[in-house]
C-alpha cells in the first residue's frame, strides 16, 4: 500500500497538479496605474468563466480564477508569478504589461506552465514564439502603425510623440516610427518619460514649441492621464492618441474634461455593435450581471473564452503540458464573428486593430 501511494504521488508530480477545481492563476496591477483596466477585464474574464460554471463547467470541474494584486511593480510580479505556480495552478492568465510579463517569462519555461492572454501586445511576446505563451491580442506595433496611418489620412502630419522609457515604450514607437515612415514623416519630437516616476513638467515645454497637430502618448493608466492633462494645461489643443491598453472607462473618468476627442486604438470589435456575435453574447451576460460593457471588459472576455477552449480540448484531466498541447491544435476557431489560430510555431492570436474616440457622453465611439 506504501508503494502504492509513493508511485500515484510521484506521477501527480509529473503529469501535473489534479485539482476539484481547475485553478487558473493572474498576477495583475488591482492598485496603482493600472488598476481601473485591470478592473474591467477581470470583470469581463469573471463573466465568461461564471458562465461556463453555471452550466457545470469543463467536463464537470468548476473554473477557479486566483488573483494577485502585482502593483504594476514587475518584481512583484515575477514573485506572484511564482506563488502562483508553487500553489498548482495549471496555467496563468491576463497579466498586465510588457515589463512585467518578461519578468513572468523564465518562470513558463522552468515550470512548462502555460500563459494565456497577456494584456500587452509587445512584438517580445511575439517574436520569438515562447511555447508556452500565447497572445490573444494584436501587437501594439500594429496599432501604432494604423493610428498613424489614420493620422495621416485625415491630414493630420505634424505628430509628436511620448512614451514611456521601458520595453513596452521602446516597442510601440517602433510601430509608430515605421507608420511615420510609411508617409515619408518623422516625428516632430520623440520624449520620454520614466515609467516609476513620471515628470511631464520638463517635456511639455518642449512639445509645446514644435507645434504639433497631434501627440501619440505611449504609456499607461495615471501616468498617460497626468500627461494629456499637462499639454492641455500648457495650452495645446492637438489631436491625443493613445494606445488600446488605456482603453478603459475608467482611464476616461481619470481625464475629466480633458477626456473629449481622444482617439484611442483598439483591438477587439466595438463594445456596442450587436452586429459582432462576440460583442451580443457578452452584452446579454453584462447585463444580467449589471456589468458596463467596455474594450478591456470585451478583452477579458475573448481571453477567457480562448483560455477555455484550451481546457475544453485538455480535458478531463487537464494538466500544464496537455493544456499547451490543446491550445496549439485550435485552428480557425470562431469567437463570434472573430478567428484565432495557434499552431506550435505560431503563437500569435488575432490580427485585429481599429480606432474609437472619446465622445461628449464620455464613453468610446466608433
Amino acid at each position: 500500500m506504501k508503494k502504492f501511494a509513493l508511485c500515484a504521488a510521484l506521477w501527480a508530480a509529473v503529469s501535473g497538479p489534479a485539482w476539484a477545481d481547475i485553478r487558473i492563476g493572474q498576477t495583475a496591477g488591482q492598485t496603482g496605474a493600472v488598476a481601473a483596466s485591470v478592473l474591467e477585464a477581470n470583470q469581463g474574464a469573471k463573466l465568461y468563466f461564471d458562465a461556463v460554471n453555471a452550466r457545470g463547467g469543463v467536463h464537470g470541474e468548476k473554473i477557479q480564477l486566483i488573483s494577485l494584486d502585482d502593483k504594476f511593480d514587475p518584481k512583484l510580479a515575477a514573485d506572484n508569478a511564482r506563488q502562483l505556480i508553487d500553489q498548482g495552478v495549471i496555467a496563468l492568465f491576463l497579466n498586465r504589461g510588457t515589463p512585467h510579463s518578461q519578468a513572468i517569462m523564465p518562470l513558463l519555461t522552468e515550470h512548462k506552465v502555460p500563459l494565456v492572454g497577456p494584456c500587452t501586445g509587445s512584438m517580445v511576446l511575439h517574436n520569438p514564439v515562447h511555447p508556452w505563451l500565447f497572445n490573444v491580442r494584436a501587437p501594439y506595433r500594429r496599432e501604432a502603425e494604423r493610428a498613424i496611418a489614420h493620422l495621416s489620412l485625415i491630414g493630420v502630419d505634424r505628430i509628436a510623440i511620448v512614451h514611456v522609457d521601458d520595453s513596452f515604450g521602446a516597442d510601440a514607437v517602433g510601430g509608430a516610427l515605421k507608420g511615420l515612415s510609411a508617409v515619408n514623416k518623422q516625428p516632430l519630437a520623440l520624449e520620454k518619460y520614466d515609467r516609476s516616476k513620471p515628470d511631464f513638467g520638463p517635456i511639455m515645454p518642449k512639445i509645446i514649441a514644435t507645434d504639433p497637430q497631434a501627440v501619440m502618448f505611449i504609456g499607461s493608466g495615471t501616468a498617460v492621464v497626468d500627461g494629456m492633462k499637462a499639454l492641455r494645461a500648457a495650452g495645446s489643443r492637438a489631436q491625443m492618441v493613445t494606445l488600446s491598453n488605456n482603453a478603459s472607462s475608467g482611464f476616461i473618468k481619470d481625464l475629466g474634461p480633458v477626456a473629449r476627442g481622444v482617439v484611442v486604438s483598439q483591438v477587439f470589435p466595438y463594445e456596442r455593435s450587436i452586429a459582432s456575435p462576440l460583442v451580443k453574447e457578452a452584452m446579454e451576460l453584462a447585463k444580467a450581471a449589471k456589468v458596463e460593457l467596455t474594450p478591456s471588459v470585451i478583452e477579458g472576455y475573448v481571453s477567457a473564452k480562448v483560455l477555455v477552449e484550451g481546457l475544453r480540448r485538455a480535458s478531463p484531466q487537464p494538466t500544464r503540458d496537455k493544456l499547451r498541447r490543446a491550445l496549439e491544435t485550435i485552428n480557425h476557431y470562431d469567437l463570434g464573428g472573430l478567428e484565432l489560430t495557434f499552431s506550435p510555431t505560431d503563437h500569435t492570436g488575432l490580427d485585429y486593430a481599429d480606432l474609437s474616440i472619446v465622445g461628449p457622453d464620455g464613453r468610446f465611439q466608433r
